[in-house]
């Protein structure tokens, strides 16, 4: 196993890995060509005063009210601490604000934690989670494409080798939750985890080690095959016979009810299987995208932001603007990899949802002071968690979606 950096370029093209990258600046040239130039320049101020509220600590999952508290202490850890399955949103919004500025004070930041993440996977606090891709994709791996960061880099591989201790056999999944010796969780995966093989993809290209590539490739073919439903809507969770490897069927914790279709879900469908389709050659993991996107598109009200389950397109449920800001990114990754009809199609989707959010979901527009970069977002309905709140991946994919239709060239972090 490597235990530094390999002397190669990034994957994706860039310079010397162990020299800093180019980043992108946000010129008055790029502004007066971006419609999204206002709504860019407001999150990176939020941004900004945030890394002033927050310093080395983080926010909570979802805002209170509108406004952002400290994590809270948990046993073995204090309020602010590095827990949980969202803190790597936090310094991924920092790194994208680095890229648009080039502010050292967003990179002093995003630093900062980087350290803290070498810290956690070293000693072993809160990483028994699949969810190590969202954390590690962008508190590690994107630092790491940007600055060479050495520590970035072996803490992003130890986070990669023990993601690959949840994949199980012979059902060829990554275990979601519960540890895994637990009957009640072996098996089980979430549409959720689309977002967490890119890290395996990345230490796959970094080691030349052919496991990480292969769990990718086994574990995105079986969502593919059965978490994505005959009439394209998706499962939350799906369940394997941990012995046999044999379908057992799907259930939801976020959703309306185990046949309803939840619409964050939905979202991490469109872009976890258009990201690990790039990834992997597969040609089932590309047309999972595509239904993903056209059932998700045929299902939204007006304005284009959806209900928190696809079952709802009118009344007062609440919105989950989280996942229209995913689904923009989704769209937005999708459209270059189809035929130019659907290219279009998605295109223009993404850009008239973005154009919704930022109309219609940011504290701007609804003259509310928060320090949330998008309004209106749910964390779980069923369970009463952060609804109609602002929420730490809801941000993260607001400003990355602003930054993908704004920054020409920029290169994503999965």
């Amino acid at each position: 196993m490597p235990t530094s950096p390999p002397q190669t370029s990034d994957a994706r093209g860039g310079g010397d890995c162990l020299s800093p990258s180019p980043v992108q600046r946000w010129t008055g040239e790029a502004s007066l060509i971006c419609e999204f130039a206002s709504a860019l320049d407001d999150t990176v101020a939020t941004v900004r005063s945030n890394i002033a509220a927050f310093g080395p600590h983080y926010p909570d999952d979802t805002t209170v009210g509108g406004r952002y508290l400290p994590r809270p202490a948990a046993p073995g850890f204090a309020p602010g601490a590095n827990r949980g399955w969202t803190t790597g949103f936090w310094p991924g919004m920092q790194w994208l604000a680095y890229e648009v500025t080039g502010a050292p004070g967003f990179r002093a930041a995003g630093e900062e934690h980087v350290a803290d993440f070498e810290r956690r996977v070293e000693l072993g606090e809160d990483i028994d989670t699949h969810d190590l891709g969202f954390l590690y994709t962008l508190a590690c791996v994107a630092p790491w494409r940007l600055t060479g960061s050495a520590g970035a880099w072996r803490a992003g591989i130890a986070a990669a080798d023990a993601l690959m201790t949840r994949f199980s056999e012979p059902a060829g999944v990554v275990q979601a939750w519960g540890d895994l010796t637990d009957p009640a969780q072996r098996g089980r995966t979430i549409i959720d985890s689309l977002l967490n093989m890119p890290l395996l993809t990345w230490a796959a290209e970094q080691t030349g080690q052919e496991r990480y590539a292969a769990a990718v490739a086994r574990h995105c073919a079986r969502l593919a095959e059965r978490i994505v439903r005959p009439d394209d809507s998706t499962f939350h969770t799906f369940t394997w016979d941990p012995a046999t490897g044999a379908p057992v069927g799907g259930s939801t914790a976020q959703g309306a009810h185990d046949d309803s279709c939840w619409a964050r879900g939905q979202a991490w469908g469109v872009l976890g299987f258009a990201l690990n389709a790039q990834a992997t050659g597969d040609a089932r993991l590309l047309r999972a995208a595509e239904r993903c996107a056209d059932y998700l598109l045929a299902h939204l009200p007006a304005d284009g932001v959806p209900y928190w389950d696809l079952v709802f397109t009118s009344g007062d449920e609440p919105r989950d603007s989280s996942a229209a800001a995913i689904a923009v990114c989704g769209l937005h990754e999708l459209a270059p990899l189809v035929n130019a009809e659907r290219s279009e199609r998605y295109s223009s989707a993404a850009r008239d949802i973005l154009r919704s959010l930022v109309k219609g979901y940011t504290p701007g527009a609804d003259g509310v002071r928060s320090d949330a970069l998008l309004l209106h977002s749910v964390y779980s309905a069923p369970g009463g968690v952060g609804v109609d709140e602002g929420s730490l991946w809801g941000d993260y994919f607001y400003l990355e979606a602003l930054v993908r239709h704004c920054v020409t060239g920029w290169r994503r972090y999965w």
